[in-house]
């Protein structure tokens, strides 16, 4: 008898019952208060249900720190996954990577804001959830940022073939608007990781490893968010040259990030700073003192 070897199954977006982070639920939370206030204005519903709904710290996760290669993408697997990508999602994950924009900075990106003789980009807008265009989250999300070669070839080559449209954006949709948030994940970053081979085991909402009907695990994207891409980037930014890093202070990685204070800036990615040479230089005092 023949037995025909399956591939495993694989999971993406809107498939996969995934519970959201407590971030990303406040987000999502915000956007339909967001919509229910609109649709309440326009009389459409008579009140905002979700106006009085909050989401409450979990002290037990809370304070966790991201991990590189938990939360935060390793430098090899950004390689493999931007090198899978097709078509107009990679310079989409390039810039992600490499410029460290949030997705409502990528989605408001304009070509006029991208400089490619003077190698840089300049923020100054974002299209939020409901593809509204406006200003950056704060006064700091106004910036410029440098960018890398490899970024600007990437650029260079997509603006020849990027969809036109009356806003001008890098990273449109294929009629030249403003490209969903969704499309960006379910179409270009979870697959990319899929052919990329960077997965893990779907679990249930008790924990457990989901399996398909033929009792095999069920795999899904490792990162879920593009805004592991900016954790990748922002880790980048500290660690050390020595490391492949660019081993910048904590004040020009807030600026880079486009973060309001440096508070923020040291509550998320303070533990990835170098801790300096405390060890070796205590080893040499040692030394030097049983010498004496």
């Amino acid at each position: 008898m023949c037995h025909t070897e399956t591939a495993p199954t694989v999971l993406l977006g809107p498939q996969l019952n995934r519970k959201l982070s407590r971030p990303m639920a406040r987000k999502v939370l915000t956007s339909l208060k967001s919509i229910l206030k609109d649709a309440q204005r326009r009389g459409n519903v008579a009140q905002n249900v979700a106006a009085a709904v909050v989401i409450k710290k979990d002290k037990r996760t809370e304070n966790v720190k991201l991990k590189v290669g938990v939360d935060i993408p390793t430098t090899q697997e950004v390689g493999v996954i931007i090198g899978a990508a097709k078509g107009r999602w990679r310079p989409v994950l390039m810039t992600a990577a490499f410029v460290g924009l949030r997705a409502s900075e990528l989605r408001g990106l304009r070509w006029k804001d991208v400089d490619l003789k003077g190698e840089k980009i300049h923020v100054r807008q974002r299209a939020d959830r409901l593809n509204q265009i406006g200003r950056p989250k704060s006064a700091a999300g106004d910036r410029e940022i440098p960018l890398r070669p490899i970024v600007l070839q990437t650029l260079r080559e997509w603006k020849l073939v990027c969809p036109k449209g009356d806003l001008g954006l890098v990273f449109p949709n294929g009629d030249g608007g403003i490209e969903n948030l969704s499309n960006i994940l379910q179409r270009g970053f979870q697959p990319a990781q899929v052919t990329a081979g960077v997965m893990v085991p779907a679990k249930d909402e008790h924990g457990k490893p989901l399996r398909d009907g033929n009792g095999k695990p069920v795999f899904v994207a490792k990162y879920y968010g593009i805004h592991s891409l900016r954790h990748f980037h922002a880790s980048w930014l500290i660690n050390r040259k020595a490391d492949g890093g660019l081993e910048l202070p904590p004040k020009e990685v807030q600026t880079r990030l486009g973060h309001s204070s440096i508070t923020m800036t040291l509550d998320v990615y303070g533990h990835l700073f170098p801790r300096g040479r405390e060890d070796v230089e205590i080893t040499d005092l040692e030394r030097s003192l049983s010498l004496a």
